[in-house]
């Protein structure tokens, strides 16, 4: 039996991008493995040299984009001097890397929420464990805000989802509507409403 060849993190890498801008463009249930390599210009079992499966490369995917999600606020956060937490400043910083880096990347945003709500049981657990872990992560913030104040007394998980939400009907709006307001001017409004509600100074 011939040996597998080599696997190459390049074409990989090259794989996965394209891979993003088909599932963007398509749909997950749209998407199959032939697409992704035509549009590469692979052969289509050379693609079966490094996922399984649109199950296995669709993970890879995800956790990709999650990743560099991630990398992309903490860097943002550590060049603003803000400390990671519920205060206004690190709110702030955190929410414009987020929509600077869906701005920036509208696959990577289509990929996220366009079909957060799919029927597709594979897709939405995906999705769901990314939420999940981003909720989170608000919920522990809400829970720190509380504890000194700053935050009305309301369970903390439902203060989390309804933010969650909030940040991704918002991050989907821009990839489908153009309102002429730049990444920081979005999240200052998102910041402005969840501070102080929506009556005027």
């Amino acid at each position: 039996m011939p040996a597998r060849p080599t696997v190459s993190e390049p074409r990989r890498d090259e794989i996965m991008t394209t891979a993003k801008n088909v599932f963007a463009r398509n749909g997950f249930d749209a998407t199959t493995i032939a697409d992704v390599a035509k549009e590469a210009g692979l052969p289509f079992d050379l693609v079966y040299q490094y996922f399984d499966s649109k199950d296995a490369l669709f993970d890879a995917l995800i956790a990709g984009q999650e990743y560099a999600l991630r990398t992309h606020v903490a860097v943002a956060l550590a060049s603003s001097g803000a400390s990671f937490g519920y205060a206004e400043a690190p709110f702030r910083a955190t929410l414009r890397a987020m929509l600077e880096f869906f701005d920036a990347d509208r696959a990577a945003t289509k990929l996220l929420f366009r079909d957060a709500y799919t029927k597709n049981n594979r897709f939405a657990e995906r999705l769901s464990g990314v939420y999940g872990r981003f909720t989170d992560d608000i919920e522990n913030l809400i829970v720190a805000a509380q504890k000194r104040g700053d935050v009305v007394a309301a369970p903390p998980q439902w203060v989390a989802h309804t933010l969650t939400v909030l940040i991704g009907q918002i991050a989907h709006r821009r990839i489908t509507a153009d309102d002429g307001l730049t990444a920081a001017e979005a999240a200052d409004f998102i910041v402005s409403l969840v501070m102080k509600g929506l009556r005027p100074d």
